[in-house]
């Protein structure tokens, strides 16, 4: 039986993450931290979320510096969900101790330390750990996932539309000079818990926002291998991202082929479901762990259609796809 931790319990994800690993067969949650200045600190995570009551009753407990050792005492996997700060100092400490560490901050997703101080604002001091990190884009990625000690989970926008483009870049039917252009679409629980006039329920408007600025976009440069165009909006509901995908095939691609290259990518991954000639919607994914492509095709051009639940695998329901496939269990353990 495998041991684990969640670091930065009290939002969201660590919520999630509680549930999923709480359920696994084969690994024992073993403890809930939080920062030891969290207002939540010395709580029973079910006082937050009142849907674990009775279920998860453990507390959260306060994590500085100074008790990372006794805290990864016979522990053998740590999830960070943390800010990207925190996670770039926490990481290597729980490395140190010789624990399997998985990260859901933006703190190790990208292999260029330029790129933290032009998109978070710190200078990044662990160059060696961003060459080991791995990009926990599950359906691509689960060989390297498999042979390291640091996996970095991508954001939740960048899996929606990874998963959707991979394929086609992949398969050679996109014109090249040609940016894809993605227009998504998150709900509030993307901001975090933490209470703010922009995500506040009164407040909330369907509108964009980080345009041509928002950290997403270079990390799907980063893992796409080309230049997109991407715009984020804020949608007024809780939980669920819908991206839309404009692109241009190259001359002669025929539907066809699109759906042979989603067919060849997706096919044997039970957490893609590919729609069948349908479009995806929110209400299908939203509390599962399921990305659903749909596209159409109009001579040359292609709509492509992502939908995530943004909390689970654009978050928490993804890491624990790394976790099953870094330590050999099914890759749906927990998860479905």
């Amino acid at each position: 039986m495998l041991k684990a931790i969640v670091v930065g319990a009290s939002g969201y994800t660590g919520a999630e993450l509680a549930q999923f690993l709480t359920r696994h067969p084969n690994i024992e949650l073993s403890g809930l931290y939080v920062s030891e200045g969290s207002l939540d600190k010395d709580k029973k995570i079910s006082e937050l979320y009142g849907n674990l009551r009775g279920c998860i009753d453990l507390p959260l407990q306060p994590l500085g510096v100074s008790g990372i050792k006794a805290a990864c005492e016979n522990i053998d996997i740590v999830i960070l969900a943390t800010a990207h700060e925190v996670s770039h100092d926490l990481a290597p400490l729980f490395l140190a101790e010789d624990t399997v560490v998985f990260d859901l901050s933006g703190a190790f997703r990208v292999q260029s330390t330029g790129f933290y101080e032009k998109y978070y604002g710190f200078t990044h001091q662990y160059p060696e750990l961003l060459e080991k990190a791995v990009y926990g884009l599950a359906e691509w990625n689960a060989e390297q996932v498999k042979t390291t000690d640091l996996i970095a989970v991508p954001g939740c926008y960048t899996t929606a539309s990874l998963t959707a483009l991979k394929p086609l870049f992949e398969a050679g039917l996109i014109k090249q000079g040609i940016k894809p252009t993605i227009n998504a679409t998150s709900g509030v629980s993307g901001a975090g818990r933490k209470a703010s006039v922009v995500s506040s329920f009164c407040e909330v408007s369907l509108q964009p926002y980080g345009v041509f600025t928002h950290r997403h976009k270079p990390e799907i440069d980063q893992h796409l291998g080309t230049n997109v165009v991407f715009t984020p909006h804020l949608g007024s509901f809780k939980r669920g991202i819908l991206a839309s995908i404009n692109l241009v095939l190259n001359e002669g691609v025929t539907a066809e082929q699109v759906n042979q290259a989603y067919q060849d990518a997706y096919a044997d991954k039970p957490i893609v479901r590919l729609m069948d000639g349908t479009l995806p919607a929110l209400k299908n994914v939203v509390g599962t762990p399921f990305c659903d492509l749909g596209w159409a095709v109009d001579g040359e051009d292609l709509v492509v259609f992502s939908a995530i639940d943004n909390l689970l695998k654009g978050a928490s329901s993804q890491a624990m796809q790394c976790i099953n496939l870094r330590f050999g269990f099914d890759i749906t353990t927990s998860i479905l």
